[in-house]
């Protein structure tokens, strides 16, 4: 979908006001599609309304979700929230977007992907990184046979935010982000982006989970993603068992017969939000870096290797209406999210979902299949198949 609609015709609605509620909300404004309600904690609605400038505040999701002011429900709560908030969204015959992970485990996201189909409204999950212009332009190549069969792909996402025994968010909590964390929170990123540059699903996995920190110390209080140690702030803290893995090495099997592997880490000093993909393929190989993200790498046996540059004739074609501004002129992770809801919000202004470029409920689910491959590779130390 290379066209922009008019979009200002829908309305949305976001529940959550932590590190990711305020970039949808950026996000939906560069589309032009006004936000009018905005829903958290009912202590906090009120306050985080009025900084935001959003015109009304609720401290019940299903107060929002009920709304005739709301068209589109942006669900960017704590992942236990996910299934309950989605549900009621689609019950009330909303469209939505929803943060990953889709729910918490494969009971609960085949629960949504029912009631989505039934639905029969746009819903979105929200594997942002599909966006980049270079992950586009590397799925075209893949798709023509310019990289030829794809041998086996290489790869990790890198983090530091955890890497300290005082960093906490309740991501590192499995009541709250569920029985994997590293790569249930940035993994699932990687793997959904190879997915869909390769166009095949993951089928088997071996996984070896660890964690460096096993006592972490807890703020009395919450913090928000991304934000300073409980130490820096000088706040009190209480020791507390890490039950979440710190990072991860994953062995992939693709059902085309590609072969990945995969390093997960948010105890890597110095990456601060580091996604590389490498593949290889039989007549030559690309490679990517997110902190990096207006290149691509193209690697030649017999000729010299070639450097591509967004936005310019050797980049080629494969983004071409998902780019905004010309080369040299970066485009990153804030513009991901303006690509996604202009697809997402295209596709409802057009009245036409056929085939989409977002993640669809059915991938969200299978991503969360994955992941309970993964801890049960972990618990067998053997290859374990997902169960789809």
């Amino acid at each position: 979908m290379s066209h922009t609609p008019n979009l200002s015709s829908l309305r949305a609605g976001i529940i959550g006001t932590g590190f990711i509620g305020p970039v949808h909300l950026e996000a939906l404004r560069r589309n032009g599609i006004p936000v009018t309600t905005l829903c958290d904690l009912p202590d906090r609605a009120r306050a985080a309304a009025d900084r935001l400038r959003i015109p009304n505040a609720v401290g019940d999701y299903r107060e929002l979700v009920r709304s005739p002011e709301v068209d589109v429900v942006h669900i960017t709560s704590p992942n236990r929230f996910h299934r309950p908030m989605a549900l009621a969204a689609l019950q009330a015959g909303k469209h939505v977007v929803c943060e990953k992970p889709l729910a918490m485990n494969t009971r609960e996201t085949a629960e949504i992907v029912r009631a989505a189909r039934a639905a029969r409204t746009v819903f979105a999950v929200n594997y942002n990184v599909r966006f980049y212009p270079a992950v586009l332009e590397l799925r075209h190549r893949v798709a023509v046979g310019e990289l030829g069969e794809i041998i086996h792909v290489n790869g990790s996402y890198l983090q530091d935010w955890l890497f300290k025994d005082t960093d906490y968010n309740w991501r590192l909590l499995p009541k709250e982000g569920g029985r994997l964390r590293a790569v249930a929170d940035i993994g699932t990123h990687w793997m959904d982006t190879v997915s869909f540059i390769l166009g095949t699903k993951i089928e088997a996995v071996l996984a070896h989970l660890d964690t460096f920190h096993r006592t972490r110390q807890r703020p009395v209080g919450e913090v928000e993603t991304f934000t300073r140690s409980a130490t820096a702030k000088r706040q009190r803290t209480v020791s507390y068992p890490v039950k979440t893995e710190d990072f991860a090495s994953v062995l992939l099997r693709f059902a085309s017969g590609s072969h990945g592997n995969l390093a997960v880490s948010q105890v890597a000093a110095g990456r601060k939000n580091s996604i590389r993909i490498e593949l290889y393929g039989s007549k030559k190989s690309a490679a990517w870096d997110s902190e990096n993200p207006e290149v691509l790498w193209l690697g030649n046996r017999d000729t010299a290797n070639e450097i591509a540059v967004r936005n310019t004739p050797g980049f080629g074609g494969g983004a071409s209406g998902f780019a905004d501004y010309p080369a040299g002129h970066v485009e990153g992770f804030p513009d991901t999210f303006k690509m996604l809801f202009r697809a997402v919000y295209g596709c409802i202004a057009d009245g036409a979902p056929g085939p989409v470029l977002f993640a669809t409920p059915e991938e969200g689910h299978q991503e969360v299949a994955v992941c309970e491959a993964i801890q049960l590779s972990h618990r067998r130390k053997g290859w374990v198949k997902v169960k789809g």
